[in-house]
């Protein structure tokens, strides 16, 4: 169906049902470059904008000479199958011809997108052992540019392996490089215009190598294989996504979060992938939808958080922009509430397929997600996505409907992790997915399973609210503080089980022109009484400047409970992996004001 090429066949499709520890499809030799690349006409592979750039296009001819370039460039430089690329870089189409030319030779790709801390990329790049860095001289974002040379420099002596770094000009056309100690300027990198001689690599081989948010320890370094993501992506794009070669796929994402890699599978089912880097608020909340009026967008994937932004600034693009062609929306990040889906038929278009999807890092997909052939339901994900068995566990491990549970998979899925970078026994691997529930993977997440075959996601499982044995998600805590006008942002901790009988406070970002008095507080008490339950009222409300969030954009919840319980912030978080690390000070300062 989808023609996928092997160069040799495989024996059997699942060598091992078991988990942890299934194979895939053993004996069978593809590559997932040569599936990315298979069309090579004037078709429109890549469509990009920037802050610094103006739109471009790029045909799927002249995406393969780029790429066949780059590859030969690396082999010059010494890269070899199973070595480690890494890459400091934007979204733009550089990104995709190096990681595509990275994977076609059987080497490893890895990515940290340029905003990150120079420690938290040190720390997740030195853990691979890398020989060549991909870097760009500096960005721009919301109007500011970032010079990011001291941040190469620093790489270059905290990784041993490296044996090249390839430099974009992106931010000046000519930056003094004279600092680095081993710059090869993209353009100076050997050139080859002859074909790609894609490397034939087993089905589990590495393709890339992704991290987790490391918020609360040493990232986790998640080995994803060629074959394994190659089945996976062209299932959800092509049969849950519905897109094909007449699509123009749009994600807004940077090159740190899963969703890039996700955003260049359209290259597998021949899709016009489109590419924005900045800021998706800047100069403000209408610039992606004005993105998708001048390309043509059919479909448009974001966050929950972007679309619950949109409904609170009131915002009506399809009254301001020609968004007829968009026939999808993709939302994930965080559960999108009922509002938010009522925002986007009424406000972006009311005939298209709203797709909530939840998954993963660690899978590099959704494990619930859409269907163009079921209806949709608001604040429901609509199924499980195919080959996926996810359930919802009880403590002790039964399956359960209609109320809310574990969320789990009893039977191994094609996109699982290959492994842990490093992790030689497997410790750290079954640590993290298979220690509540003996060979079944729990991903920390709080789902309900309804009996018509849809999906609530609560939140993550160690950030639940609990009170009188009755547990709740923070996601429906905060769809209802945020549905009031007063509230730009808010963040909700249950400090239980840290030391005393337990409080529920609740922080807010406060809506201009408004303040937390005494009307106002019973305000959120009565809401959370008669739209929660009432148990649900806050112990405590504090206004704050700015909620704490991951470089992501996820908010931060667990360690700003360990540092409430009184945990030294440095080790209760990673500063360098978020956003804003100088928003935690509040918490600190209140942990300290209760010893």
């Amino acid at each position: 169906f989808f023609g996928i090429r092997a160069r040799a066949p495989y024996e059997k499709v699942l060598a091992a049902r078991k988990m942890p520890g299934a194979v895939w499809f053993p004996g069978a030799e593809l590559n997932y470059a040569e599936h990315a690349l298979s069309r090579r006409d004037d078709h429109v592979a890549i469509v990009s904008e920037s802050e610094l750039r103006p739109r471009m296009g790029m045909t799927y001819a002249e995406l393969y000479r780029q790429v066949a370039s780059f590859a030969a460039g690396l082999r010059a430089m010494g890269v070899e199958k199973g070595d480690r690329v890494v890459s400091l870089m934007p979204n733009v189409p550089e990104t995709v011809v190096a990681s595509l030319a990275t994977a076609s030779i059987g080497a490893i790709w890895s990515a940290c997108s340029p905003e990150f801390g120079t420690r938290s990329v040190i720390e997740r790049f030195r853990q691979i052992e890398p020989k060549v860095l991909v870097a760009i001289d500096g960005y721009r974002y919301r109007g500011k540019d970032f010079d990011k040379r001291d941040a190469v420099r620093e790489l270059e002596r905290n990784l041993p392996t490296l044996e090249a770094t390839v430099v974009l000009p992106y931010l000046s056309d000519s930056p003094d490089l004279s600092a680095l100690s081993l710059p090869i300027l993209w353009d100076d990198v050997p050139v080859d215009s002859g074909d790609i001689d894609f490397e034939p690599v087993p089905f589990n081989h590495p393709l890339w190598v992704l991290y987790s948010s490391g918020t609360t320890g040493l990232p986790k370094p998640i080995v994803h294989g060629h074959g394994n993501v190659l089945l996976e992506h062209l299932k959800t794009l092509a049969l849950h996504m519905d897109l094909g070669e007449n699509d123009k796929f749009f994600w807004y994402t940077t090159t740190g979060w899963m969703m890039w890699n996700f955003l260049i599978g359209g290259l597998l089912i021949d899709a016009t992938v489109q590419l924005y880097d900045g800021d998706p608020s800047y100069p403000d909340l209408n610039r992606l939808w004005s993105f998708a009026h001048d390309t043509g967008t059919t479909y448009f994937g974001t966050s929950a958080p972007f679309i619950h932004g949109c409904l609170k600034e009131g915002l009506r693009p399809k009254e301001a922009f020609d968004l007829s062609a968009i026939r999808g929306v993709g939302s994930t990040g965080a559960p999108l509430s009922p509002e938010g889906f009522v925002w986007v038929y009424e406000n972006v278009n009311d005939d298209l397929l709203l797709g909530s999807f939840s998954g993963g890092t660690d899978v590099c997909t959704g494990f619930v997600g859409p269907s163009p052939l079921l209806p949709v339901h608001a604040g429901e994900i609509q199924c499980s996505c195919l080959g996926a068995k996810v359930e919802a566990f009880d403590e002790n491990g039964n399956s359960v409907t209609n109320e809310v549970g574990e969320l789990v998979l009893t039977e191994p899925l094609v996109s699982m992790p290959l492994f842990f970078w490093n992790d030689e026994d497997g410790t750290r691997f079954r640590e993290s997915y298979f220690d509540m529930y003996e060979g079944v993977w729990r991903h920390g997440d709080w789902v309900e399973v309804t009996d018509r075959g849809t999906f609530v996601i609560s939140g993550r499982s160690d950030s639940t609210l609990k009170r009188s044995g009755i547990r709740m998600g923070t996601s429906d805590y905060y769809r209802v503080i945020e549905d009031m006008d007063e509230v730009v942002d808010s963040l909700v901790v249950d400090t239980s089980g840290i030391g005393d009988a337990g409080s529920l406070l609740l922080f807010l970002v406060m809506n201009e022109g408004f303040t937390l008095d005494d009307d106002l507080r019973k305000a959120i008490a009565l809401r959370c009484r008669t739209e929660l339950s009432p148990r649900w009222p806050p112990d405590e409300i504090h206004v704050i400047e700015e909620v704490p969030r991951t470089l992501n954009g996820k908010k931060v919840e667990v360690p700003v409970k360990r540092i409430l319980s009184g945990q030294d912030a440095e080790k209760a978080v990673s500063m360098d992996a978020m956003v804003n690390p100088e928003s935690l000070r509040f918490f600190i300062q209140l942990a300290e004001s209760r010893m």
